[in-house]
């Protein structure tokens, strides 16, 4: 862990200590690595962790699920066997109320658990898409917020239209608010900086970006940028002299799932960043996906997270 990655989790720690305890349910609660990070969680005070083991009948979900689901066809009896399920359990926990955000993933495929959120927690409003976004913590200090930025979408939606990418920016917006306690300035990339090439996909971006003005006025974003004119004040004023975000941007917005999945992983992996997440974004409540392959730590990580992102409910407001 550098020294970014370590400053930003430890301000999360004090932020969270402060918030006081946040109700996280892990519904893949028999597995070590979930019970380990869980009792850590709880032995330094930062959450109230909720274990769920195994199935079990639960009458007042499968009614939250049947009302939430029946226009689509969904009977009583299809509500109370899927409420059985601790993945489903958990999200309507959370849906209820009666856990401030949840943390699957550690058993349970990443499609299983974004269907799981989408169909018992569904959407925030004005948000059709859920993202994934990654705190990349970077070894020096002068990029983003103090070493830290926001990249999205990493994890969910392969091939956004403009809209998407506006959503997704929103929602980004709000998880910088949420999880790195800062305004947001977010840059929308491309291969181009201010009409430098013509594209197709450029023109995806510089339409996010009117609809981003038209919704979101106040919003600090500009585009399309290339990463360099993004990051580097001497390129940005070079660039795109003028621009609100150029050369200071702490959220970046890739045009594809592609190109953000491969920029997270050779800035970690060539520049010696360290990644958080990926984190869901664009819920009306907290849930979020871990991988498979998670580590005690990172189970640690993503619960306090999840909590911070109850703070405001987190996505509820985009």
């Amino acid at each position: 862990m550098n020294d970014s990655a370590a400053r930003f989790l430890s301000r999360q720690i004090e932020r969270l200590r402060r918030l006081g305890k946040r109700r996280i349910v892990f519904p893949e609660g028999g597995d070590a690595r979930v019970i380990a990070a869980a009792r850590r969680l709880a032995r330094e005070g930062l959450i109230e962790p909720i274990l769920l083991r195994q199935e079990e009948d639960a009458p007042k979900y499968a009614e939250l699920y049947f009302e939430r689901r029946r226009a689509k066809g969904v009977t009583r009896e299809d509500a109370s066997r899927i409420a059985r399920n601790p993945l489903y359990r958990a999200a309507l926990m959370v849906a209820a109320g009666d856990a401030d955000g949840g943390v699957g993933g550690a058993v349970n495929t990443t499609a299983e658990t974004v269907r799981a959120a989408l169909h018992a927690i569904g959407t925030a409003k004005k948000i059709r898409t859920v993202s994934g976004v990654f705190f990349m913590c970077a070894a020096d200090s002068g990029f983003g917020e103090d070493g830290v930025l926001a990249f999205a979408d990493a994890a969910v939606v392969v091939e956004p239209s403009a809209e998407e990418i506006a959503a997704i920016a929103m929602a980004t917006a709000q998880s910088v608010r949420a999880v790195m306690g800062a305004e947001p300035r977010l840059a929308l990339l491309s291969f181009s900086t201010k009409g430098s090439a013509a594209h197709p996909s450029i023109c995806k971006m510089t339409d996010s970006l009117r609809i981003l003005r038209e919704c979101s006025p106040d919003l600090q974003v500009d585009g399309e940028l290339q990463g360099d004119a993004a990051l580097i004040p001497d390129v940005a004023r070079r660039k795109a002299p003028g621009s609100p975000v150029a050369g200071r941007a702490n959220a970046l917005i890739f045009p594809d799932l592609a190109s953000a999945n491969i920029a997270y992983k050779l800035v970690e992996r060539l520049g010696g960043a360290v990644a958080f997440g990926p984190f869901l974004q664009g819920l009306a409540k907290p849930f979020n996906d871990l991988s498979r392959g998670s580590s005690e730590d990172e189970v640690y990580g993503a619960g306090i997270v999840t909590a911070l992102q109850s703070e405001e409910s987190a996505f509820a407001s985009v």
